[in-house]
């Protein structure tokens, strides 16, 4: 920093603002030491700063599966507002896998993170209570955290699936298959308590609910063929799938077949609203959920957190979801 700053002809508290907190410094000379940066070949080093400061400019960001578009969504909106705060945003995938979530955390807690965002798999949130309790600040994403120490931002994801299954109660269907990925993700459950509630209000509705191993195309593909080789007596008139990947697997085994209709034959609701709802082959009618203010509250929560350090007391937003209505449901 000594000859950059000798370089630019600056000091090397100068030379440190444009590094750190560039708006406290005149354009024309931030762009003089970034050219003697350049001309030296400066690169900080990032892990001694992180010793002087003891904190990280690298918020960790840990996804149930990061090809899932909802999540991508997600990350993009964090990495958005994260970079307004001169933070960079690291991700990682847990693959719904208890011992790679574990290891990400793991990772991220000795990397001393600024601080983590998570979508935890399961109910077992005493790894994060230790990160947390070593200064870490820990936000759970796509997760109610009411009744624990953390920070939290999620939809109403019980409304959410009420809304959906009743939309398709209101269009005359009685036989409704709930396609359900792992029951240990607290949102597949959050939507199944939601569709059961909506069943209950109805009269002569009934509810079946279909397990799918995970949460892909692939799987909803597979319960879509079941659905298709079954006979005409035993084949649900809607399905609701717990997320849109598996409503588009679903979509996708009706329309091959070629032997049932959507949504003459089959009415079908997704979740998520990802962009690959609405240019669906039939587009679909799903439950939306704020991508990017979830990405972006998460990260605001955070600031909160580190700001407020050890007097810090978590803040639980909730987010309202919306039934957006296409095509893969009948009109009334």
């Amino acid at each position: 920093m000594r000859d950059v700053a000798a370089r630019a002809s600056v000091s090397v508290g100068t030379v440190s603002n444009v590094l750190n907190a560039p708006h406290k410094v005149a354009p024309a000379t931030v762009a003089r030491v970034h050219a003697a940066i350049a001309e030296l070949g400066f690169v900080r080093n990032d892990a001694a700063r992180q010793l002087r400061a003891r904190r990280s400019r690298c918020v960790a960001l840990l996804v149930l599966d990061v090809g899932n578009p909802f999540f991508t969504d997600i990350a993009r909106a964090a990495e958005d507002r994260a970079a307004q705060e001169n933070l960079i945003v690291l991700l990682g995938t847990s693959d719904d896998d208890l011992a790679r979530e574990r290891a990400y955390i793991d990772a991220f807690d000795e990397q001393r993170v600024y601080g983590l965002l998570v979508s935890p798999i399961g109910d077992d949130l005493g790894r994060l209570t230790t990160m947390r309790a070593r200064g870490t600040p820990v936000v759970l994403v796509d997760r109610d955290g009411t009744g624990t120490p953390f920070d939290s931002v999620a939809v109403d994801d019980v409304a959410g699936a009420e809304a959906a299954v009743r939309h398709l109660c209101e269009r005359g269907r009685r036989r409704i298959a709930f396609v359900a990925g792992p029951t240990e993700l607290r949102q597949v459950r959050d939507r199944l308590v939601g569709a059961r509630r909506a069943i209950a209000a109805v009269p002569g509705a009934s509810l079946e609910v279909i397990d799918a191993p995970a949460l892909t195309v692939l799987e909803g593909r597979a319960v879509g063929q079941q659905v298709c080789d079954r006979p005409s007596r035993r084949r649900p008139d809607a399905v609701f799938c717990a997320n849109d990947l598996l409503a588009i697997g679903v979509l996708q085994a009706l329309v091959l077949t070629g032997r049932l209709r959507v949504p003459e034959d089959i009415a079908l609701v997704g979740y998520d609203d990802i962009d690959f709802a609405r240019s669906a082959v039939v587009p679909l009618t799903s439950v939306r959920q704020p991508r990017q203010v979830i990405g972006a509250t998460a990260i605001n929560l955070l600031l909160g957190a580190a700001e407020d350090g050890p007097d810090h007391r978590a803040e639980h937003v909730v987010l309202q979801p919306e039934l957006i209505v296409r095509d893969s449901s009948p009109p009334i």
